[in-house]
């Protein structure tokens, strides 16, 4: 909490969990806020203001969903007597992909809900299957809740930079008491979010993307705001708005992260980052260039491009801008003088463009094309001992092969739906991600974590969420790290940017599934992880 002015700031919640979405209660003396302390989903908590005194509201018998749903609980709001709060929620709803179940990346289907202070009275306010419900605010006299509507598609749509300018969404409200009387508030283009009653008949919100983003309102007699703010929120008297100022700047390297776990400090790095025994790393350049294949020491220093995306005119560079195409997945050999990539076309654009497998040697001097034309094949990995690469291959056949640099004969080793293999640090095992759901009906929004021997044998299929579990990779202990969904959302999926799967926490288990710990717990995608011990970082 802070006040108007900026002084006298002092802590609410400082978990190592994520804090959000807070509401002080009328009377000064509660926080209402949305946290995913102690079980990792998010769920709405209250505390006591002056004690510290906290409590789970909705993480109780009769409130939490079905397990094997998101049942995640967001945004939560005070009445203005002080006797309900109302917040979304995404309990007992499915796991589904975006368009129509095709994508990976999931859509989120939020009902509006309240409960009393005191845990008792929960009942669900207003809900239609069809669409998402979100940011619920009290109208001033305590008579109605307004919220933002939305279809499932468009809570892919509000987070992604492909299509948030082209969306429409509405602002609606509904008696609080019935849940009935739905009255529509807006009637334009845009997608619209965080709508709060100024007055008793002017209900602000705000505009994301598009020529009028900024903060708007229902009344023509108010100006609006424009620009590229967030999470706008009103005083009681209408008088002032506070809002979140975007930065779109990326990260540098080796920026310092929180650490979730004491001994080990916490570091961004670009995506697929591959540690060689030699101590030097590789990692696709596409947050910080245009997914380029990059060397460099795991301190920042000898920086080197080792292959350009470019250089062989086989990829659209479009695509790499908008960052669904690049040299993606970079393995080294166990010798250090090799390192191997697919090049080309990924996520959906994979249906109609090609890629192909390449090797580079590490001071970029040559390179080499190892696959031909007839599929999209990627994201391949070295053998410990340098002679073979597993990576997968996507239309007209599926599934993992394996190369023989040797005699360059392949060897189908799955034909399912497999993706982002990689080859263990004993070459005991092929560790990989494969679809689960049903592709005969055409969803693909279920992934889990597998393994298999390198000659087809012992499928083990390691981890059992509705949600994706994906991106594995091996520790050099022989352990598995990969990002997970099985939390669900961390807060509502429509007021993230440029976001696509905002819900991926990083968890590592031993090679039969035992012993899953999380390793991160924020609110963005956390994945791809990497353990760099001290020895290469001096």
């Amino acid at each position: 909490m802070v006040r108007k002015d900026g002084t006298d700031l002092h802590p609410i919640a400082t978990t190592p969990a994520v804090e959000d979405a807070v509401s002080i209660s009328p009377d000064g003396k509660f926080a209402a806020y949305a946290s995913t302390a102690g079980v990792y989903t998010s769920n709405i908590w209250l505390t006591e203001i002056e004690t510290g005194h906290t409590r789970n509201l909705t993480n109780q018998t009769g409130v939490t969903g079905i397990p094997e749903s998101p049942s995640g609980f967001f945004a939560p709001s005070w009445s203005p007597c002080g006797q309900w709060i109302v917040f979304s929620s995404d309990r007992n709803t499915n796991w589904t992909g975006h368009d129509d179940g095709i994508g990976w990346e999931h859509t989120q289907n939020l009902s509006i809900y309240a409960i009393r202070p005191d845990g008792t009275g929960f009942r669900e306010v207003y809900n239609d299957p069809a669409y998402t419900h979100g940011s619920p605010k009290f109208s001033p006299d305590g008579k109605r809740i307004v919220f933002y509507e939305m279809t499932l598609q468009d809570t892919w749509d509000a987070r992604s930079a492909f299509n948030v300018n082209s969306m429409t969404n509405q602002i609606v409200s509904v008696d609080f008491a019935t849940g009935t009387n739905k009255i529509q508030h807006t009637n334009s283009s845009g997608c619209k979010l965080y709508p709060q009653y100024v007055t008793k008949d002017n209900i602000g919100y705000l505009v994301k993307g598009g020529t009028n983003e900024g903060i708007r309102y229902t009344s023509k007699n108010t100006t609006g705001i424009s620009g590229g703010m967030r999470s706008p929120a009103w005083s009681p008297d209408g008088k002032f708005v506070v809002y979140e100022k975007t930065d779109w700047t990326s990260r540098p390297l080796e920026k310092k992260l929180y650490s979730w776990d004491p001994a080990w400090e916490y570091r961004f790095i670009d995506t697929f980052p591959n540690l060689s025994p030699q101590g030097k790393l590789v990692y696709t350049s596409k947050q910080t260039s245009n997914s380029s294949i990059v060397t460099m020491n795991p301190d920042g220093s000898d920086y080197k491009l080792v292959f350009d995306v470019d250089q062989t005119n086989q990829v659209d560079m479009l695509g790499v801008a908008q960052g669904s195409a690049g040299a993606f997945q970079p393995s080294w050999s166990y010798d250090g003088e090799w390192i191997t990539f697919g090049l080309g076309t990924w996520f959906q654009g994979r249906y109609s463009s090609k890629a192909w497998i390449y090797r580079v040697r590490a001071n970029g001097s040559d390179y080499e094309q190892l696959t031909g034309n007839t599929t999209n094949s990627g994201f391949p990995s070295y053998s410990p001992d340098g002679s073979k690469i597993v990576y997968r291959v996507f239309l007209p056949e599926m599934g993992l092969r394996v190369l023989d640099l040797a005699t360059r004969e392949t060897t189908v080793l799955t034909t399912e739906r497999d993706n982002l293999p990689w080859f263990s640090p004993n070459g005991e095992w092929v560790l990989f991600t494969r679809n689960v759901t049903d592709a005969a009906q055409g969803y693909f929004s279920n992934y889990e974590i597998c393994v298999i021997r390198p000659n087809g044998s012992d499928l083990t299929v390691l981890t059992f969420s509705a949600a994706n579990d994906a991106h594995a990779t091996w520790t050099a202990d022989g352990r598995i790290m990969w990002s997970t969904g099985m939390w669900g959302f961390q807060a509502e999926a429509a007021t993230y940017d440029q976001l696509f799967q905002p819900y991926g926490n990083i968890m590592i288990m031993n090679v039969d599934g035992s012993n899953k710990t999380m390793l991160t717990n924020s609110m963005w995608e956390d994945s791809m992880p990497l353990y760099i011990p001290n020895s290469f970082m001096q």
